[in-house]
């Protein structure tokens, strides 16, 4: 067949060395060309090529070169017998295009160009209707050529590191892809024929700015690897929770707020849910999750792990790390596959330090010790009895009594009953949660607590200012008042000077509340989702404690090199502001890698 071609397409015999000018240097070895020819595979990775010369595109075309040279029979030299390409690996050369010719190699069913310099792909692609796997990965493509989705047999299509930033509305076409790879792009939507791939498995949307995914996904019954990762996401469609076949699911560094559903996920094997804005584990989700063996929960905000996490009986790594978690159900030592339990970075009161540094297995035995202990359990409340004042019984006395925590969150108050203060009594306080609430103000009677509270949770509710009553809280060393609508801090907030953490997140400021330049012992703000438009960096090198500063999604159309001389944040997150430099690539490179670049665009 190929010689048949050759006879068609060689007018005459012409070939190197007689009909066309020969090349001024061999950028391909006739070695090399021979070995295709009989195998059908060849590989110029790494060959610092600007072009693919002529006689590639034309391997099965031409008449091959030692065909001039040497017309014996042997079987080792019938070059007339030569296979037809089927693999052809162009990665890591210095392509800027790729040329229409590429119909010419119809036997293709592998084409490799990643690692190149590419805007664009030939329309001829199209015409490889052969084509399985086909890699264009880490080029500059900011779109796909519409006859791609002609392609009847592409099985892997690989785009990733790109500068998408919108897929082919039609992409669905693709009815044999099994894997599909878009992450590290400028993606904002997902084209709804996507629901259309029932045979993909693997599905890579990281890395890119989605904010809601297509509940047709969910149509993807044999998608088995679903990854979402560093995006914007806030909710996960329930009709997700139907993916039968799914089984490793990541949305790690999204602004989740709970833990999708699972109802219909019974082969889920591992949910990475790290770096989310997650306070409650609901204990229905877990109930759902029977073949869990990894559960990665890391840098969220949740405060308590429910006594349901014992249905997990699977489970082999829980990773609970840089939460809120203040207390631990015992009957997790009762876990009969737990290999790996990572809690460092939790206000833990009921174990000690020196028994989190000893490993995971003396951990659960410390736990599994203490089950048998008499006394109401870290999650209970304190019975109503007789001897229970009536106003008490809604709140948690024994919480009060012995973690130091009031808690009154997610009842949707306009304000805090005096019963809930009047139950506090004598009792030292060091921890008040009143999230997820319908309040307009601070309580005028937090200051009650002032010698003793140092963790205010005051998140998702509707307070427009801060009050005098805080600024007295002279312990204060965490303060939480994201999802609110303010738009100042007061000046007299200069008081709370053992203040470290603040959360600011999803409020309306549009000016950096000065006052935090003048906490000397601030080592987190986080003043994400706001329109704060500039930033002085003068006075935030001043601040010698400060290692986390996330102002993403706000309106900061310029960022002041002198910030490069910050050197002791150690996270710098400035992803989603309208800033030209850096450009989205630095910032991909991370905090030490945008510092360097801020300070050496300051002007000597």
């Amino acid at each position: 067949m190929a010689a048949a071609r050759r006879a068609r397409a060689g007018g005459g015999g012409a070939g190197p060395g007689f009909g066309r000018a020969a090349e001024p240097a061999p950028l391909v070895p006739q070695g090399l060309l021979r070995l295709a020819r009989r195998s059908g595979q060849l590989n110029l990775a790494g060959r610092g090529l600007t072009h693919v010369p002529e006689h590639v595109w034309r391997i099965n075309l031409d008449v091959p070169e030692e065909a001039q040279q040497n017309l014996s029979f042997g079987a080792a030299d019938r070059w007339w017998e030569q296979t037809d390409l089927t693999k052809l690996i162009l990665a890591s050369n210095k392509l800027q295009s790729l040329s229409e010719d590429v119909q010419l190699l119809p036997a293709l069913t592998m084409l490799d160009v990643h690692d190149n310099q590419l805007t664009s792909l030939p329309s001829a692609l199209g015409q490889l209707e052969n084509l399985q796997k086909l890699d264009v990965s880490h080029n500059k493509l900011r779109s796909l050529p519409e006859e791609l989705l002609q392609l009847p047999r592409l099985r892997s299509l690989l785009v990733q590191h790109n500068e998408l930033s919108l897929l082919p509305e039609r992409l669905g076409q693709l009815l044999t892809l099994e894997e599909l790879d878009v992450s590290n792009n400028q993606l904002t939507a997902i084209p709804t024929s996507c629901a259309l791939l029932v045979n993909l498995v693997r599905l890579n949307l990281a890395c890119n700015q989605l904010k809601e995914l297509p509940a047709d996904l969910s149509a993807m019954k044999s998608l088995r690897q679903l990854d979402c990762t560093k995006n914007y996401l806030e909710t996960v469609p329930s009709k997700l929770a139907t993916m039968a076949s799914l089984e490793q699911l990541y949305l790690r560094k999204n602004k989740l707020r709970s833990l999708p559903e699972f109802p219909s996920c019974k082969l889920l094997k591992e949910l990475h849910a790290g770096e989310n804005q997650i306070e409650i584990l609901n204990a229905e989700n877990l109930k759902q999750l029977s073949s869990l063996c990894v559960l990665e929960l890391r840098d969220n905000k949740i405060k308590a792990v429910p006594e349901e996490i014992t249905v997990l009986q699977k489970l082999e790594r829980l990773d609970l790390a840089n939460n809120d978690i203040s207390r631990l159900p015992y009957t997790l030592g009762n876990l009969p596959q737990l290999k790996f339990l990572a809690l460092e970075g939790n206000p833990l009161r009921t174990i000690r330090r020196d028994l989190l540094q000893k490993g995971t297995q003396e951990l659960l035995k410390y736990l599994r010790s203490k089950i048998q202990d008499d006394g109401p359990g870290p999650n209970e409340e304190a019975p109503v009895t007789a001897m229970t004042l009536p106003s008490q019984s809604t709140v948690n006395t024994h919480a009060i009594t012995t973690l130091k925590l009031l808690e009154y969150s997610d009842k949707q108050a306009a304000e805090i009953p005096a019963a809930v203060f009047d139950a506090v009594g004598t009792n030292p306080v060091a921890t008040v949660n009143f999230s997820k609430n319908q309040l307009r103000e601070i309580p005028p009677r937090l200051v009650e607590l002032k010698d003793s509270v140092c963790d205010v949770s005051l998140g998702f509710n509707k307070i427009s200012s801060i009050s005098s009553e805080l600024c007295l809280l002279h312990k204060l060393t965490h303060l939480d008042l994201r999802n609110n609508v303010l738009t100042a801090l007061p000046e007299g907030m200069e008081a709370l000077k053992r203040l470290h953490t603040i959360n600011l997140a999803f409020n309306r400021f549009k000016v950096f509340p000065s006052v935090l330049y003048h906490l000397p012992a601030l080592e987190t703000i986080l003043l994400s989702n706001n329109q704060v438009g500039s930033i002085d960096p003068v006075q935030l090198k001043g601040m010698d404690k400060l290692g986390t500063l996330d102002l993403q999604n706000n309106d900061l159309l310029q960022v002041p090199p002198e910030l490069g001389n910050c050197e002791n944040l150690r996270s710098l997150l400035l992803e989603g502001n309208p800033f030209r430099t850096p450009r989205a690539a630095v910032l991909a490179k991370g905090t030490a890698a945008v510092l360097e670049y801020l300070r050496s665009r300051i002007p000597t």
